[in-house]
């Protein structure tokens, strides 16, 4: 039996729009000021492992306990007032407990965050598994630990997995993995690379559309 796994940002709420005006205009230019860093190549990553590559590629002009500490707060603000949950996001997970598909919420983010998400928008319960990717001692997307191990998790091949994913990192992380991959594409991520994708959506209608058509071949 198939599963999709649901990254969060940018997919299940429209928060990337906000992390990106974030640390475009308030975060990188302090943590990188004589650089200029192309967010394409942190996305999709834990918001710590992406410090830790600024650190070794460039160097960094603010700690590592001041950058977490603004992500925290910045988390706060996002997940509990500013990001919407993706339309018709309850039917589409009614739809596939319907046709017996399990789901999981894979992501970067830590699990503090996930519950802000979840809480807010009367998800609690809503997927067979929540992931973080600091539930597991691996490397981070673009690898394709996490979305192995959620397969694991619900007892499922990944060949068997149908991934969505926004940004660039989650894409090539889930066609690494051995999945079906649908990339959702959204304003702030601009011309990324998707061709590792099987299907493009541009709209939570056709989200749903290619999910569900997904499954059944699966």
């Amino acid at each position: 039996m198939p599963a999709v796994l649901f990254d969060m940002d940018g997919v299940l709420v429209d928060s990337e729009d906000y992390w990106v005006d974030f640390q475009r205009e308030d975060l990188l230019p302090e943590a990188v000021p004589d650089e200029t860093v192309d967010l394409a190549e942190t996305s999709g990553m834990n918001f710590r492992e992406i410090y830790d590559y600024l650190e070794a590629e460039y160097g960094t002009a603010i700690s590592r306990e001041e950058w977490i500490r603004r992500f925290d707060e910045a988390a706060e603000g996002i997940y509990t007032e500013r990001a919407d949950a993706l339309d018709g996001l309850h039917d589409l997970l009614a739809d596939l407990e319907d046709r017996g598909v399990a789901t999981a919420l894979v992501s970067s983010s830590p699990h503090d965050w996930i519950e802000m998400v979840l809480e807010r928008f009367d998800l609690e319960g809503a997927f067979d598994r929540v992931i973080s990717a600091d539930d597991i001692d691996a490397a981070s997307k673009p690898a394709p630990d996490v979305f192995e191990y959620a397969a694991d998790e619900l007892g499922v091949s990944t060949e068997e997995c149908v991934v969505v994913e926004d940004s660039e990192n989650g894409i090539e992380a889930g066609a690494r993995a051995g999945a079906i991959v649908v990339a959702y594409r959204i304003d702030a991520h601009g011309d990324i690379d998707r061709s590792p994708a099987d299907e493009v959506v541009d709209s939570p209608a056709e989200l749903r559309e290619a999910v569900l058509e997904l499954v059944e071949r699966a």
